[in-house]
């Protein structure tokens, strides 16, 4: 009826979410089952972290590359295809192992294809969470924590429903469950977003980009606008630091030290549940507070709760009870963080290039992954794995009191408050950041 305004659809943002939780929840049974496989099979740290280097180095390096392609194809279709083609070899996976073919250097490249597939997925589906907050017409900071919320999800049942499997069925087998949630995901993106979602990123002639800019143009344009904004990269190395060390400790430390005390693969899927659950509750409170909160002071106390105190409480040897609610406390700080990060990028990417702006900092972000593993392989048979884990924990408490003393990060609160004065159809750097003349501010 004329004059009265249409309730938006809750269509867009369900599908992006429900997408990524079913894709999220494979990976997260990767990260648990590959590992488990290798060291139980072979007993070696290093060839456990060679396993993550082979899956999260393709990873890393398609999600940083991808970004031109996600704008001028559509993230959408990048994403329902991307999934598919992931799915394919970790059902192969099980399937040679059957068959008695599945040799180390074979397992490698079926993990290698597995995660140059990841890369541009998981891209694709974050660009599709800005577009899907103005369909739905919710701020943009609880659309960025729903999708926290959905990973943190995805980090509670994924754990425990690893540690489930693995022990019932065998880590080999738990593959197949990986490759059928991959395939759904791409079912959701395809069938269930509303029409013309996801489409490609219209160049906007007065910025200098055209139709005829080739991929390495592109890809200029999006690294220049990361290269000129000090706060987004500083906040990129930042969380690669943090992510090198998060690495390291789930996919080698934490299996090692669960073996050396007597525990099963449960007890690992267990400890990841309890701190998926709490980072979830975090993340369900950010979605509700976090566009009222002060997000320098936030994201520093949360990184200093979700980080060190893992290491430290392993290294203490301390009792299962104990290690659980350390886990269960730092996942309640966790959750506060990918919410804060999710919304600078957005808030500070020109929308015709946020795949590319988005899939640099992911990129860099995630660049220390694929060696988290094979250090903390190489650390604990250089120095045993109690110094190890306290090294790890140090480290990341210096970095993550870091930013505190970095100009460029008290900058954070006033991007969001410029955000929110822009016209609703423009999509600024908040901050006087100079962009080149291939760029758009709109």
């Amino acid at each position: 009826m004329k004059g009265v305004e249409e309730r938006p659809s809750l269509r867009p943002l369900a599908g992006v979410l429900g997408a990524l939780a079913v894709a999220q929840t494979g990976t997260k049974i990767s990260t648990l089952a590959l590992p488990w496989f290798v060291l139980t099979s072979t007993g070696s740290a290093v060839q456990t972290g060679l396993v993550a280097l082979f899956e999260m180095a393709p990873y890393v390096v398609l999600k940083g590359l991808a970004g031109p392609v996600v704008d001028r194809i559509g993230p959408r279709r990048i994403s329902w295809t991307m999934d598919l083609a992931s799915a394919l070899p970790a059902l192969l996976i099980p399937i040679l192992y059957a068959a008695g073919a599945l040799s180390f250097p074979v397992l490698l490249g079926l993990v290698a294809l597995i995660g140059a597939s990841r890369g541009p997925g998981d891209l694709a589906k974050m660009v599709l969470v800005p577009e899907a907050a103005e369909r739905c017409r919710i701020p943009m900071e609880r659309a960025t924590g729903l999708a926290g919320t959905t990973e943190r999800l995805a980090s509670t049942v994924g754990p425990g429903l690893a540690g489930l499997l693995v022990a019932v069925i065998g880590p080999v087998p738990s593959l197949t469950v990986i490759a059928g949630c991959f395939a759904l995901g791409s079912l959701i993106i395809a069938v269930f977003l509303p029409r013309g979602m996801g489409a490609p990123a219209r160049p906007d002639p007065a910025s200098g980009e055209s139709e005829e800019d080739g991929y390495w143009r592109r890809f200029a344009q999006g690294f220049t606008v990361l290269r000129r904004d000090p706060l987004l990269l500083s906040l990129a190395l930042m969380v690669a630091v943090t992510n090198l060390l998060d690495a390291a400790f789930m996919s080698v430390l934490l299996p090692v030290w669960a073996r050396g005390a007597g525990h099963g693969p449960e007890v690992v899927g267990l400890l990841g549940t309890a701190a998926g659950i709490t980072a979830m509750a975090g993340s369900l409170t950010a979605a509700a507070l976090a566009h009222r909160l002060p997000r320098l002071p936030v994201y520093i106390i949360g990184f200093l709760i979700a980080g060190a105190p893992r290491f430290l409480v392993l290294a203490a040897d301390a009792s299962p009870w104990v290690v659980l609610a350390v886990f269960a406390v730092s996942g309640l700080g966790g959750g506060f963080l990918n919410p804060i990060i999710s919304a600078l990028i957005f808030e500070r990417s020109p929308r015709t290039h946020l795949g590319r702006v988005q899939g640099l900092v992911s990129s860099l972000a995630w660049s220390g992954i694929p060696f988290g593993g094979l250090a903390a392989g190489a650390a604990i048979g250089a120095v045993g794995l109690a110094p190890a884990l306290v090294t790890g924990g140090i480290l990341y408490a210096i970095t993550t009191l870091l930013p505190g003393l970095l100009p460029q990060w008290r900058v954070m609160d006033r991007a969001r408050r410029a955000a929110r004065a822009a016209p609703p159809s423009d999509t600024p750097s908040p901050t006087p950041v100079e962009h080149p003349r291939t760029t758009t501010e709109g």
